[in-house]
């Protein structure tokens, strides 16, 4: 195979010498700054059921009774019996409903005079494997005497798998546990306490995990491989949205997630449900100490979806956040660190990066921010504080602060930013870009995601002197709770894959070198434009609103589309779970949901004027007003109107978002004018310029590269994404390279298709592969195939 490749590579060289035109060309001995040494991490957020039902590997679902007042997700038989969840009540002295503990405060409570079975499938279905060790657990009580025998089994059908008997049930709770060996594999296995007997008794902690797990903070295993193998320098957890909560009741904190399981505090996800803190912030500090990466705690700042903590009310934040970082850092003679030792960990996990909020603007969050981060730094000098930057704006003081930037955007955006902080001031504040992905315009997380991604990070690498820290997101998912639409690793209950993206943040981070070298392209293709063309949209974000007198036309009057809204919108394309209706001439849209669209028109419009009336009624946001729609995709080029909590007006296109302090009046009626052409868009509230931005001030090469040095090996350490869409013949110039080995490693991933996907049933359609390329003196010539990320290692000689 090597004798083909390098014959292969004398041939391309001789027949694409002369026609050959794009340059990369590296030099080697002019280093031009340090790599930043955590710029590749994972972000773990509890969103999809990413930590219970995926990583945490327990099996059971709602094993205490928390989730909900009735029987979830377990199941309750007898003809004689009836089982209910009981919260903890001391004021009926004959039949006290008394709890596991004071902060697990439900349990059940079943009554039977006869045969019963309680069974739990778990997350659709429990994974077992033949002659694994599995512990198995429950906690009983009874308030009078239970007369009888119990049982617990894992089972398939009728078919048992492997079973445990249960005794010595008392008035008193008391732990049962035993160790469950399934002479059978089974991905679709259930356990069942199975029991005959009088009485009453109580149940709460019922529990089954594998013994077969990760690491020292014990998580599912292939999923604890899956994240070993992405190199992370950091670990940013738990969230996210799950940082705020929908409402501050809701809000993550940590100190109600360590010490025993059965007394961590479960808490309700604004992703859809009950988290158990399984992985709470010890188990998050461990998982990092695991991975060899640097944790990164994101704490609440008084701020949530739905509600803020005035300035005068944030001293218990400001306590949370400095035992915090005494748990994860503080000596055993202190409270916090004492407890840390407790725990199972004397020694410190070493916490150097803590962030304050999660995606949090404005004047309520700017003064926690600073009353927050001045009392950590006055106790905790060392520790390096991260502010959100969110809609272009961050807060001031202190001015140490690292600010982190999200971006969900299409593939085409990606790489049309490749270049972003090309020209970023040096010398003021670190860019964490903590959350990245391409969301829409790629299929489920297709290669040509990856591709944008690659693109974009090719530029976090030339330009980390300013991007210190950047992080996917988000990092899982259970393919039966989906909750957001591109995730990079994906599994059910017993397999997993990794999205194409997953590869390049692998390929990435597995090479990295520790200076960045000067690197230019010359003779690249250009990147051909996304299409300026298409039709329009009207959305809401967590709102309600109403729109009427809607009207397109050319610049010069003539209507390319009207609707006054006295029938109905069959001509029109809905997106998200909105609730539309046509009355009285006014077009409504009555979900609280997040992301409604509606849109109409042609794809090739390129230079038209929109008129409409449009007005808030309720909720956070105000109303959008789409531009430039093609048909059947999710682009985002669009003016937000009272978008963020009614706080601005955001215009967004291809290349960039741009934005300005505006707020619009619930219930009022609003003259919105966008006028669009292939060069601007301007919008007009009541007659009156608002915005406007650029639309085509895009001169982008198809080529994106980056190139380092490894000073410890010696290896040059280049990157390349074509992006285009057809294979292109470079020149690859090392200057001042010196003696290096003939051949140099490459790693590629590409494939077929820029559409080709990963699946559960197809896990490895598209993953990198590896070549040998041939150094002809100073450089090398190479066949980039369309849509790839291209790695090479080349060594001294």
């Amino acid at each position: 195979m090597i004798k083909k490749a390098l014959f292969s590579s004398f041939v391309l060289m001789a027949m694409t010498a002369a026609a050959q035109k794009t340059t990369i060309t590296i030099d080697v001995n002019k280093p031009l700054h340090a790599v930043s040494p955590t710029l590749f991490g994972i972000f773990l957020e509890d969103i999809n059921l990413s930590v219970d039902g995926g990583l945490y590997p327990e099996l059971l679902r709602n094993r205490s009774f928390e989730d909900a007042d009735s029987l979830c997700f377990w199941q309750f038989r007898s003809l004689q019996g009836e089982a209910k969840v009981r919260k903890a009540d001391l004021s009926n002295a004959k039949n006290p409903a008394v709890p596991l503990n004071a902060r697990n405060r439900q349990f059940l409570n079943v009554d039977v005079q006869g045969d019963f079975t309680l069974s739990n499938d778990g997350y659709w279905g429990m994974n077992v494997e033949k002659g694994e060790k599995y512990d198995f657990s429950i906690a009983l009580r009874t308030p009078n005497s239970y007369q009888g025998n119990m049982k617990a089994k894992i089972v398939v059908g009728d078919n048992v798998l492997a079973e445990t008997d249960i005794s010595d049930v008392t008035g008193h709770w008391k732990y049962t546990k035993a160790t469950l060996i399934p002479t059978e594999a089974s991905t679709n296995a259930q356990l069942v306490i199975e029991g005959n007997g009088k009485g009453e008794v109580c149940m709460d902690m019922i529990s089954l995990i594998p013994q077969k797990r990760w690491g020292k903070s014990g998580v599912r295993k292939d999923l604890g491989e899956a994240l070993d193998n992405l190199h992370p320098t950091f670990l940013r957890f738990p969230g996210g949205c799950w940082v705020e909560g929908e409402v501050i009741s809701q809000r993550y904190q940590w100190k109600n997630t360590i010490g025993n399981i059965d007394s961590r505090i479960p808490l309700w996800n604004l992703w859809g449900y009950t988290a158990t803190h399984g992985i709470g912030y010890h188990e998050y500090l461990q998982l990092a100490e695991d991975l060899g990466a640097e944790p990164l705690f994101c704490i609440n700042a008084g701020v949530s979806h739905k509600e803020t903590i005035p300035s005068d009310e944030i001293d218990q934040w400001i306590q949370d956040a400095l035992d915090a970082i005494e748990y994860a850092n503080g000596p055993v003679t202190s409270v916090w660190g004492a407890a840390r030792a407790r725990n199972g960990h004397p020694a410190p996990f070493n916490l150097k990066y803590i962030e304050v909020g999660n995606e949090n603007f404005g004047s309520v969050y700017f003064k926690n921010f600073e009353l927050i981060a001045n009392a950590i730094k006055t106790r905790f000098p060392e520790m390096q504080i991260i502010s959100n930057d969110w809609s272009g704006s961050h807060p001031s003081t202190p001015s140490h602060a690292m600010i982190d930037e999200h971006y969900y955007n299409t593939p085409d955006w990606f790489i049309l930013n490749a270049n972003k902080y090309d020209n970023r001031k040096r010398g003021g504040e670190k860019v964490f870009i903590g959350e990245y992905a391409v969301t829409s315009q790629c299929g489920k997380g297709n290669l040509r995601g990856a591709i944008g991604e690659a693109a974009f990070m090719t530029g976090l690498e030339r330009n980390s002197d300013v991007v210190a820290m950047a992080a996917y997101a988000p990092l899982f998912c259970n393919v039966e709770h989906q909750r957001w639409p591109i995730n990079l690793i994906n599994y059910d209950n017993h397999r997993w894959y990794g999205l194409p993206s997953y590869y390049v943040q692998q390929m990435f981070a597995e090479n990295q070198g520790t200076v960045t070298l000067p690197v230019s392209v010359t003779g690249s293709p250009l990147v051909d434009i996304p299409s300026s063309s298409g039709g329009i949209g009207l959305g809401t974000w967590n709102n309600t609103a109403e729109f009427k007198d809607l009207k397109v036309t050319t610049p010069k009057g003539k209507v390319l589309y009207q609707n006054n809204f006295s029938s109905g919108i069959d001509d029109w394309e809905m997106q998200g779970d909105g609730e539309w209706n046509v009355s009285n001439g006014v077009l409504s849209q009555n979900s609280l949901a997040a992301e409604v669209t509606a849109f109409v028109g042609n794809d090739n419009w390129r230079e038209y004027v929109v008129t409409l009336k449009a007005r808030k009624l309720s909720g956070e946001n105000g109303f959008q007003i789409y531009f430039h729609h093609q048909k059947g995709e999710n682009n985002r080029t669009r003016w937000d109107i009272g978008g963020y909590s009614n706080s601005i007006s955001q215009m967004q296109t291809i290349m960039d978002s741009h934005s300005i302090n505006y707020s619009i009046e619930p219930g009022r009626w609003y003259n919105v004018r966008l006028e669009v052409s292939p060069l601007t868009v301007k919008g007009y509230i009541d007659g009156k310029l608002v915005q406007q931005a650029s639309l085509t001030d895009i001169n982008r090469k198809t080529v994106c590269a980056s190139a380092q040095k490894d000073e410890k090996s010696g290896d040059i350490i280049v990157k390349v994404v074509n992006t285009g869409k057809k294979d292109l013949t470079t020149k690859v110039l090392l200057n001042g390279i010196g003696k290096v080995a003939d051949l140099a490693e490459a790693t590629v991933l590409s494939s077929g298709s820029s559409l080709d996907e990963n699946s559960l049933d197809a896990p490895t359609k598209v993953v990198p592969h590896k070549e040998q390329v041939r150094i002809n003196g100073n450089h090398l010539v190479h066949k980039f195939p369309a849509n790839s990320v291209t790695v090479f290692r080349i060594s001294k000689k």
